[in-house]
């Protein structure tokens, strides 16, 4: 690997850890906070299963783009994203294929969390600025 590559790896960790933790963030503000405007969640019942996962993605999404309790949150995030998979996009005809039932980006984020809540956040965070002693 060349000393480019080496020395931005770390950073483009963060970037990930940043970026992915967004795009759950904007899941969680369109269905508790309705921004973005998304027809589906307008009459969103807090207590219903897409209101905990609203407010589970807003909560992981905001530590994941801070880069605050790291590991933990992208370990539930994986999870909240496989359970998604399975609870509405999985059925019996097309669990192998997410293609068909629209379940692409819940896989991609249950393996990008996972890889997260292992790899680490990354230099830039709270986290990395919290364990320098």
């Amino acid at each position: 690997m060349s000393a480019l590559t080496s020395s931005w790896t770390p950073r483009i960790l963060s970037l990930l850890r940043f970026v992915t933790g967004y795009l759950l963030l904007t899941h969680g503000t369109a269905k508790i906070l309705g921004f973005p405007k998304v027809d589906m969640f307008a009459n969103l019942q807090i207590t219903s299963l897409y209101g905990v996962a609203g407010i589970l993605e807003l909560v992981l999404g905001g530590l994941l783009v801070l880069g605050l309790f790291s590991r933990f949150a992208a370990f539930i995030a994986s999870g909240l994203c496989a359970f998604a998979y399975f609870i509405g996009h999985a059925t019996s005809s097309t669990f192998a294929t997410p293609i068909l039932n629209g379940g692409e980006a819940a896989v991609l984020f249950c393996f990008v969390f996972l890889y997260l809540a292992f790899a680490g956040p990354g230099p830039w965070s709270i986290d990395a600025g919290r364990s320098k002693d």
